[in-house]
Formats: structure tokens, sequence, C-alpha cells
């Protein structure tokens, strides 16, 4: 092997010149290394993938002055260094197979100018990647470390155009199929991703592949635990509000300790303001359309059960919300359990930077409309606030108004009570009020309980036939005695049943009642 390897530019050593920055993650890589070869990791975006993989890098490029006081700088040979193929889709987007193609090509040849090896130009990817691995192992006689970062990119970049997409994942089968057949060869593979998407070969011909995301001890091999952020932040944290921190950000969980997002904090301790920075860096368009495709209740986000195959891998096929949302980081694990021998998981918002930011989303998707919602949310709040319930009819007439005839004369969401419910709670949600959606009671569930101040608002739903409201929901609410829950914990209830005509497709039914 040659006395020292290229090593490039490293966003690793670009982070340890700021230190505080810095949580030491280095002792997974010790553990990766102890236990096995081959691995893959999902994390949401923005979670610090990409930093793990050039940590990585670096270990095996040997540069042990960036690793000075921290867990790996005395637990690991550094009297050997490996060469690193690198390959990342995380710059830019694809926009076509001809993009995708050129995006290999350059990767390739970067690699084979970065390991200094002779490059043949060619077509076939393939053969250039098998080509990078033989000559780089028998170059530095020693074996060979692939790290794989954003492996689905290209898939999610096109997930609404599905054609393209299917064709895509044909082309990163293709890819990285070569690893398979270069056992060999290789010292260590580590992959990161967003999904984990079926029939790309990775995990279907690998067969020692391990995939670590749902593994407790690797919970916290990405993000900020709470001793990790108060530790390492100590002093920026000094005058802030630690609780609100947390559930403005804590939350995200891989069956081990809640974590924060490192994107998140870094930039609330920059900008000094709670702000959704992580939700705005992603546009989730697709699953937006996708949970009004499959007319997905809104309210089931709060407490969603879901199999090991709903939050597994999945197929371009067969796209499921419960799988998207909690890939993508809109939902996270809050437990564990088993029924029957079965591993169901409890999904809910990690926490209110996500419940808030998507459902101004959702409402102004499923509304249709065009960038008035924070208006309305104003004006509702305001009603709320002065108790002013026929401001407040007014405010959710104007809201439902807005959803597009043309949904309607596609399907029956006239007759669909659930879409009025999800519509509601979405802008409930969206406004940052303290929402329970089906509130459990011994007499039967509340369709929607709103918390405000020392006042307690209890919503129920119907679709009636007529243009006129006919005061069944309200009536329901009084039958039922759902008030009784919250008799001696608040000091204001309120009932307000609200009826939508699937004539009209709007609120035609509004009524309350004070009960204490």
């Amino acid at each position: 092997m040659e006395k020292k390897l290229p090593i490039g530019i490293s966003s690793f050593e670009k982070i340890r010149s700021e230190p505080y920055y810095y949580v030491d993650k280095t002792p997974f890589v010790a553990k990766l290394v102890e236990e096995g070869t081959y691995y893959f990791l999902s994390r949401p975006r923005r979670f610090g993938k990409s930093l793990f993989v050039d940590t990585l890098k670096q270990a095996f490029l040997g540069r042990k002055e960036l690793f000075q006081e921290l867990y790996l700088e005395k637990n690991w040979d550094w009297s050997v260094r490996y060469p690193v193929i690198h390959i990342s889709f995380g710059a830019g987007n694809i926009l076509s197979e001809e993009d995708f193609l050129l995006r290999i090509k350059r990767i390739l040849k970067k690699n084979h100018k970065t390991l200094q090896l002779d490059w043949e130009d060619s077509s076939d990817y393939r053969a250039s990647f098998e080509d990078l691995i033989e000559k780089a192992y028998e170059k530095y006689k020693t074996k060979v470390v692939i790290l794989i970062d954003e492996y689905d990119k290209p898939i999610l970049d096109r997930i609404e155009n599905k054609e393209l997409s299917l064709t895509l994942r044909e082309h990163l089968k293709n890819l990285y199929g070569v690893i398979k057949d270069a056992d060999v060869y290789l010292k260590f593979v580590f992959i990161t991703g967003v999904s984990k998407f079926s029939k790309v070969s990775l995990f279907s011909g690998l067969n020692q592949l391990r995939d670590i995301t749902l593994s407790k001890e690797y919970s916290t091999i990405c993000g900020y635990t709470q001793r990790e952020l108060e530790e390492v932040f100590r002093e920026e944290l000094q005058d802030k509000d630690l609780k609100l921190i947390k559930c403005w950000y804590n939350g995200y969980s891989w069956l081990g300790e809640p974590l924060y997002n490192p994107f998140d904090i870094l930039l609330y301790l920059e900008e000094k303001k709670f702000h959704p920075y992580w939700f705005e860096t992603g546009t989730p368009s697709f699953l937006v359309k996708l949970l009004m495709e499959k007319r997905f209740y809104l309210p089931e986000l709060e407490n969603l059960v879901a199999t090991d195959s709903l939050i597994g891998s999945f197929d371009i096929d067969r796209v499921r919300p419960e799988n998207l949302l909690f890939q993508a980081g809109y939902l996270t694990i809050k437990r564990m359990f088993s029924l029957a021998d079965k591993i169901l998981y409890e999904l809910s918002y990690p926490n209110k930077e996500v419940k808030l930011a998507l459902n101004e989303v959702l409402a102004e998707y499923f509304t249709g409309d065009t960038g008035e919602v924070p208006l309305k949310t104003r004006d509702f709040l305001l009603a709320l606030e002065g108790n002013q319930f026929e401001k407040m009819k007014k405010v959710l007439e104007g809201l439902y108004a807005g959803i597009p005839h043309d949904w309607f004369r596609k399907n029956e969401l006239s007759r669909y009570e659930g879409y009025y419910a999800s519509c509601f709670y979405a802008f409930l949600c969206g406004s940052g009020l303290e929402v329970i959606p089906e509130d459990i009671t011994n007499k039967g569930q509340i369709d929607l309980t709103v918390l405000y101040r020392e006042r307690v608002y209890l919503f129920e739903f119907k679709v009636v036939e007529g243009e006129e409201g006919e005061g069944k929901a309200l009536a329901q609410l009084k039958e039922k005695g759902y008030h009784k829950k919250y008799e001696g914990k608040s000091k204001e209830i309120y009932l307000i049943g609200i009826e939508f005509s699937s004539r009209e497709r709007n609120i035609k039914g509004f009524f309350w009642e004070k009960i204490n």
C-alpha cells in the first residue's frame, strides 16, 4: 500500500474546527467495524447521516489528527489506511434518466480521480464501478471501504413520476448489485437513505447486510440525546427554556432514547427563535396527495398503530401513507408492543414543529387554499379568544368554501364525514392549538377536543342531507354527557355541534352551548 491516500475535502474536518458543534458519535464507528461488514441505516433528511458517513470515511483514511479527544482516538487502529469509495446522491435533484446516468458517471469518475486511478470513459456504469473497486484493491494492496449516502434519493426525487421512478430503481439495482459480487475486495460497506425500497438489490442481494434502522443499540447513532444537548451546548442554552425546546424539537425515536434533529437545534441557537427549520427543508407534496387519495383520516396521525410491513421496506407500486410518514420523519415510534405474537408500533408526531407545520400544509391542500389559511388562522384564534362563536362559524365557512369543486365530482366527499373532520383537525393543529382527536370518555368518543387557556371546547360532526342544520350533533354531545370528563378540571366547558350539508358542501348547522 502507498504511504499516503488522497483525502479530499471533509465536512467532518470542518465541524471539528468548531468543537462545540460536534457531539461525539465515534463510539458507534468502532462498534460497527467490530461487529460486522455490511450495514444499512435509514433516517429522515437533515438528521446527520452524511456527517456520520464522513466520520467513517476520515477514520478509514487514518486521519487521527481529526479525532483528538474523541472516543476513537484511542480505540482505533491508526496504522492501517483503507481506500474509500464514497458515493453520494445528496446534492441536487435528479430530473431525468439522462441526468441520473450523467450523475453516476460523474461520481465514479470523481472516485477514480480521488484514488489516483486511471479512468476509462464508458457508458457501462456497472463495469466502471467494478473496475473502481478492483483497481483500488490492487493499487493500495488492502481491502476497500464503500460508503453510500442517500442511496434512494434519485427515486424520492421523482416518486411522483411512477414510470421514471421505476426506471431509476432498475438503474440503482444494477449499480448496487455490483457490491454483492465484490465481497472478496471489501473491508466495510455502509449505506444510508431515507426509505427502504424493495427491489433495489440491496435488501435481497446482500445476504450479510444488517439493517440497523430499528436496532436499539444504534438508535442514537444520529441526532442529539437530551444529555448530549445539555452537555455540548451548555453555554448557548444558559438563558433558554429547555422545556420549550424539548417540546418543539425533541421526540424522534427508533426504539431508543428520544432525539433532537441536529439541523433544528443548530438553527435555533443561531436564529434564537422557534421555527419549523427542518420541516421547511422538504416539500411533502407527494405525501399530502397520497393522504388525500387514500382518504386518510387525519386525526389518526395522533395515534397510529402500524405493523413491521407498514413501516419497513416498500415498493414504488404500493406506497402507503403510514410508511412514508414514518420514514420521512413526520411520524415516529412512541412505543413497541405485541398482540397475538405480532409486533406492533404506535406512531405519532415527534414534536410540536412537525405537528404544527405538517397540519398547516395539510389544511391548505385539503381546502384548496391559495395562501389564505394564515389569515383564517388569525381570525379563528381571535374569535376563540373572545368566545365569538358566530365569527368562528364564518371563518370555517370560508375555509370549506375553498374546497375545489373538481374534488367533489371525482368522488363522494360531500358525504364523507371524516373528510370534513380531517380538514378541521388540520386547521386547528396548524393553528397551534392543543387538539385531542377522538377524545375517549367512559361514555364514548368525542370527535375533537380543544383545550385553550382554562376552557374546553368539545366538537361533534355530522353530515346531513338537507340544507339546514338540525342540531343533531349538539344533541348527541349533550345526550352522551361527554362534558363530564372535564367537570372540575376547567373553568368553562363549551359543546359545539357542526353539521355539514352534503348538497351545499359546507357548514349548515353550527350550534353551541355553555355547560358551566
